[in-house]
């Protein structure tokens, strides 16, 4: 693989078992980017680590299920040897809850949120239609190209 993926655990579970399908979910998301290369990591942290990181860098005093932290602005360009794209943050509780709530897997769960981070990361956003249609039609690509 020429991706390094760090996963960090900060859950006090043992989540190793969900390790390789994060590492495939991010790859898959990347692979529709011209980077060959470079390295990332992902925090999978509870519900209560993720309202502290949300607080602290968005001002918003609440949990959420994925953040994104790009190392680089939207429309700057990627180093095509090797990438180091940024870092990502789950929460596992509520990956859980959503997956309880939305009706499927939390592996499925899990492999979204990993790959909606990942194109945070790559410079997709949803913040209009146009960029919402494009982000998720990316996602659901993805998501199918992998069979979840």
């Amino acid at each position: 693989m020429d991706w390094d993926i760090e996963i960090i655990n900060e859950c006090n579970e043992d989540l190793s078992m969900y390790e390789k399908l994060i590492k495939t979910a991010f790859v898959a998301a990347v692979a529709v980017s011209s980077l060959a290369a470079g390295e990332v990591c992902i925090l999978l942290v509870r519900d209560d680590e993720m309202q502290a990181i949300n607080l602290e860098n968005r001002g918003k005093d609440a949990t959420t299920d994925v953040l994104a932290f790009p190392q680089y602005q939207p429309n700057e360009t990627f180093p095509q040897d090797f990438c180091v794209l940024g870092d990502i943050v789950i929460s596992i509780d509520k990956a859980r809850a959503q997956a309880a709530e939305y009706g499927h897997s939390f592996e499925r769960e899990l492999t979204f949120l990993t790959i909606h981070a990942a194109l945070h990361l790559l410079g997709h956003d949803h913040d209009t239609k146009d960029a919402e249609s494009e982000m998720f039609a990316l996602q659901k690509q993805i998501l199918g190209g992998i069979n979840v």
